[in-house]
């Protein structure tokens, strides 16, 4: 009787709301990592030498496919899919690989078979990699976890900022201060609870910092109007793919990163959600990931992975609905139809979403350390393990040309402090906690990540 009661009881991420709340809060996901989501079309596309309208076919594929990744991810298909509240978008880690196949002379084309061989690849190995989940325990995932967030808060003060290093307002007081409006109005509203307005702090803070924006004339909606109301992702719109082994190559070292950034991203959100997340459902949402970077570069776009923000979007409103997230997929579908709404949110400036910013990564950060709070230091090594893998994981935070005299596979892969802390951890926690040690039967069987 209690098994059977066990089985019929909801999981967390299956809670629905209704519609209007699904809406608010999907919005929600969609503006607070638009800005990361555009950002890699608008890299690859400027290396590249696209012309505007071009570039403009790219961020648009990139919310479409981002849109269909999104619902596989949390609706799911047989085999395919975690069924957890993750957003997917274009990966950044895959930025400056591609900008390399794009400056060695192959065009689009080489990236866009670059992308789809690595990914073809990835989703062969995808379960296999997914049994490396009895190697996050705690001590692990609240490493990973803690530095996801650090490695985002550069992203947040760059957005704080103003976004364009090239901009003549880049760093001013002006949108440093929006961006602290910002992060104020939302500390503020998530201390109200009266008609759940603490659960949509963040959309409001990103609607009310665009309006202090338009007061003070940093945000221009004037060209809102330029250009197709709707239009349809033309397949192969930049030829058909080249497939060079050379781009290949390193684009499978990307996907490796991108494997162990979505497995982070899955078990970080299983901890904040209270949620289940074994080695079986994590091979459902890579290979959700990998199939999705498979029919990616059809669509003119590039490698798909979740995306770390959004998991602090769930700690900080507590709502764990996938529905919402699916919800949030299909605005970003929309979005990718219709590219008159994308230039609504493109409004948005930078510094207004790099406030968000600050407060959505820090409390992944917060999220990470919380964890690790509930792992045993005594009689054990955990204390030197997190010491270390943080450190790690650091380095590429504060020193970003740390591993540059390196072959390019080593610091394709450790230019990542999420994948360099992740290396770290798992390996130190071999070495001290695993190799000649017997686990007990209870121990070993144990979910890692269950509350």
């Amino acid at each position: 009787m209690n098994t059977r009661t066990s089985r019929r009881a909801p999981r967390p991420e299956d809670e629905r709301l209704h519609w209007t709340k699904n809406l608010a809060h999907g919005m929600q996901h969609v503006l607070s990592m638009y800005g990361g989501i555009i950002a890699p079309p608008l890299i690859i596309g400027t290396a590249a030498g696209l012309s505007s309208t071009e570039i403009g076919v790219l961020i648009a594929s990139c919310l479409f496919i981002g849109g269909l990744a999104t619902i596989l991810q949390t609706i799911g298909l047989p085999f395919f899919g975690s069924q957890l509240p993750l957003v997917q978008g274009t990966s950044f880690a895959s930025v400056a690989t591609l900008v390399a196949i794009v400056g060695g002379g192959g065009g689009m084309p080489a990236v866009f078979g670059a992308v789809l061989g690595a990914a073809a690849i990835g989703l062969l190995i995808a379960p296999f990699f997914a049994r490396i989940v009895r190697f996050f325990p705690p001590v692990v995932t609240g490493v990973v976890i803690t530095t996801i967030g650090i490695s985002l808060i550069p992203v947040a003060a760059r957005w704080a900022m103003g976004g364009s290093a090239t901009a003549d307002d880049y760093g001013s007081v002006g949108n440093i201060a929006l961006a602290g409006a910002t992060l104020l109005i939302a500390l503020v509203l998530s201390r109200v609870r009266a008609f759940g307005i603490n659960r949509m702090a963040i959309l409001l803070a990103l609607v009310l910092g665009t309006v202090i924006a338009f007061i003070a004339g940093k945000t221009d909606f004037s060209s809102v109007g330029d250009g197709a109301i709707f239009a349809i992702p033309q397949p192969f719109a930049f030829g058909l793919p080249v497939f060079e082994i050379s781009g290949i190559i390193s684009m499978v070292i990307v996907v490796l990163v991108i494997l162990t950034e979505t497995t982070a991203d899955m078990l970080a959100v299983g901890q904040i959600t209270g949620s289940k997340v074994d080695s079986r459902r994590i091979a459902d949402g890579l290979r959700a990931d990998m199939l999705s970077s498979v029919v990616a570069p059809v669509f003119n776009t590039f490698t798909q992975s979740a995306f770390a923000q959004n998991v602090g979007l769930v700690a900080i409103t507590g709502v764990k609905s996938r529905f919402v997230v699916a919800t949030g997929g299909g605005i970003l579908l929309v979005l990718g139809l219709l590219p008159v709404l994308g230039r609504v949110v493109a409004t948005l400036p930078m510094a207004v979403l790099g406030g968000a910013g600050i407060l959505l990564f820090g409390t992944v950060a917060a999220s990470g350390i919380r964890t690790l709070s509930k792992v045993q230091y005594e009689n054990n090594f955990n204390f030197l393990i997190v010491a270390a893998s943080l450190a790690i994981g650091c380095i590429p935070v504060v020193a970003p040309d740390f591993f540059d005299q390196f072959p390019s596979w080593f610091s394709t892969i450790f230019h990542s402090g999420i994948s360099s802390a992740a290396i770290a951890a798992v390996l130190l926690n071999l070495l001290f906690n695993e190799i000649g040690r017997k686990r007990h039967p209870v121990e070993s069987e144990a979910a890692p990540t269950t509350a």
